[in-house]
């Protein structure tokens, strides 16, 4: 993709709808992929970073005034630089806390969704990690809203399997990074942030309550602090700057969030460890939008279940036409030798087999294995 593309977008009626486009380009990709989501408020640079994560300076929209610039989740898909035969998905999300939405649950959709399809998740804010930067990621808090491993009911230590690795980007940070007066790591900042209280009291419940759930969600944790990229004049025209005009600081923690994110950002994968396609997450986020945009709540292993079916429906399906289609083939140059054919039947049996076997998805039992094998593969 030479561009981006938008993934997910709201339609007339309010409700968050697939685009069928940014479907068939993940229908073509067939190798694992890494998926890396940016959420946060609207205006703080998060498309800034995507940009950068695609080598590229311009890409994503970025706004250069206090409107939200963009909408819905946007997808750039690109040659893994560091992971060969491997695929990076970077999802671009709609600012959160934008005042113009009518909908006082889409933010928690919006970041619903980015938790369900990435691998890793980037949380971008500015400023501090203080109370009230924490105190709004209420959305952390009504995950279990929008998302049910089962049907029946889980302990939070379930959602960790599903769950992608978090960084918290903090842009535009200016304190000394001291505790107590001695300095610590950028990891050890964001710990001391995500500290609880001892208590019992409703004050101390409604304060720990945020950083309980970060804490159970996202056990695997990581921080960077970004000083100012340029002059405040220029901060709004980030994307046009020449690398001479940052602030090396800001390039030198860049270059380091980009490294962390190539090295250390895994293949998507399911709860059992199934590594995840294109052509898979595309399904998903059909699904999972899907669920949201009906009233209901998408339970992950239902999705799970449903994604095997078609797939290895689909895997059978194009095992089966290999075979006929090389059948009907060997026909016309009939009359033919019986050993002639029985060799293109063995020939043509393997080959539907490994097609299945390609995209079979989660077929454990090898239900559809079966029935490729005991189609009756015969000249009609």
């Amino acid at each position: 993709m030479d561009k981006p593309v938008c993934l997910i977008d709201t339609a007339s009626d309010g409700k968050l709808c697939v685009q069928q486009s940014a479907l068939q380009v993940l229908e073509q990709i067939l190798q694992p992929v890494v998926v890396v989501a940016v959420v946060g408020l609207y205006r703080t640079g998060k498309s800034y970073l995507m940009n950068r994560l695609a080598g590229k300076q311009t890409g994503f929209a970025l706004g250069s005034t206090i409107e939200s610039k963009t909408k819905g989740i946007w997808m750039w898909c690109v040659p893994h630089p560091t992971k060969a035969e491997t695929t990076l998905v970077l999802l671009d999300t709609e600012g959160l806390g934008d005042v113009d939405k009518g909908d006082s649950k889409h933010d928690t959709k919006i970041f619903s969704l980015s938790v369900l399809l990435s691998s890793t998740l980037v949380l971008n804010s500015q400023g501090t990690i203080d109370n009230r930067a924490i105190e709004e990621l209420q959305y952390v808090t009504e995950l279990t809203e929008y998302i049910k491993i089962k049907s029946s009911d889980e302990e939070d230590s379930e959602f960790v399997k599903f769950f992608p690795s978090f960084i918290w980007a903090v842009r535009d940070f200016t304190l000394e990074q001291k505790i107590n007066d001695k300095y610590v790591t950028e990891d050890q900042y964001l710990e001391y942030a995500l500290k609880l209280k001892p208590g019992f009291l409703r004050t101390i419940s409604e304060f720990n309550l945020p950083r309980q759930c970060i804490r159970n969600y996202f056990p695997s944790r990581k921080c960077f602090t970004f000083p100012f990229p340029t002059v405040p004049e220029k901060v709004s025209h980030l994307q046009r700057l020449d690398p001479a005009e940052l602030s090396p600081d800001f390039q030198e923690v860049t270059q380091r969030f980009c490294k962390f994110i190539f090295d250390r950002s895994e293949v998507k994968k399911l709860k059992d460890g199934h590594t995840v396609t294109g052509r898979v997450l595309g399904q998903f986020a059909k699904t999972y939008v899907d669920s949201i945009s009906s009233g209901q709540v998408p339970f992950l292993e239902n999705a799970v279940l449903a994604m095997a079916q078609i797939e290895n429906e689909a895997a059978l399906k194009e095992g089966l036409e290999v075979y006929h289609t090389g059948m009907e083939t060997l026909k016309r140059s009939f009359p033919l030798e019986l050993k002639e054919v029985s060799s293109e039947h063995q020939r043509l049996s393997s080959t539907a087999t490994q097609v299945l076997m390609k995209r079979s998805f989660k077929d454990s039992q090898g239900t559809y294995l079966k029935s490729l094998e005991n189609f009756n593969f015969g000249v009609n």
